[in-house]
């Protein structure tokens, strides 16, 4: 896993032929809608279901190594409990540190709209402890700012994608989706619950539901 890094903020930033300081680096991806568009680091556009509300963006270095930009989308019910979160990260480690490259190991691997994804699932309560300057914490500080509750477990998938042989920047797309419709709960799913032979199936079928609802294409002209 390498979602949580610390934060200094006098490192330069450098996206898409920026030079900017982390304090003043505003998100440079666009959004309109259900759709994020980036220019570079990949040129990508990506299109979320029209149900997914845009609750935010935020950008940082990430435990002083890492320029960080992340969009966070949901679907919620009408008390504001999110069913569905979409985290859209794009991430690079910042020029005083090259000796730093992303080495994920995950054994599975899917394609999304051509471009090659290391794929992990997992399920988290909302209790579970979140690390003071993660990117988990900003981005589950976007979602309450706007009056979302997360529920009781959410079940995750995570596709990264590196975008060349240096595997020193990465697109990060989470996708979550509430638990308890399934009637099964985190411990129940964990290793030596009583439904955790189901679970690679389960993690499968999270996995397709992900790839039905989050288009990857080329910026259009």
């Amino acid at each position: 896993m390498t979602l949580l890094r610390p934060t200094v903020v006098l490192v330069l930033s450098f996206f898409c032929g920026t030079t900017l300081t982390a304090q003043t680096a505003p998100p440079e991806r666009k959004v309109v809608g259900n759709v994020v568009t980036s220019e570079c680091d990949p040129a990508v556009r990506i299109e979320l279901p029209k149900a997914a509300q845009y609750v935010g963006a935020d950008r940082w270095v990430l435990y002083g190594i890492a320029d960080c930009e992340l969009h966070a989308f949901v679907e919620a019910d009408a008390q504001k409990s999110v069913q569905r979160l979409y985290w859209v990260q794009f991430e690079g480690y910042v020029p005083s540190r090259p000796d730093l490259h992303h080495t994920y190991d995950s054994p599975k691997h899917t394609t999304i709209g051509g471009m090659h994804f290391y794929v992990d699932t997992w399920v988290r309560t909302k209790d579970a402890t979140t690390q003071s300057g993660s990117d988990r914490e900003h981005i589950e500080a976007l979602v309450r700012a706007k009056g979302y509750r997360m529920p009781e477990a959410l079940t995750y998938v995570r596709l990264v994608h590196l975008l060349d042989e240096e595997k020193r920047k990465e697109l990060m797309i989470i996708y979550g989706e509430d638990l308890a419709p399934t009637g099964l709960t985190a411990g129940e799913l964990s290793e030596g619950g009583k439904a955790h032979d189901r679970w690679p199936g389960f993690a499968d079928a999270v996995l397709e539901r992900a790839e039905g609802r989050i288009t990857i294409e080329p910026p259009k002209p």
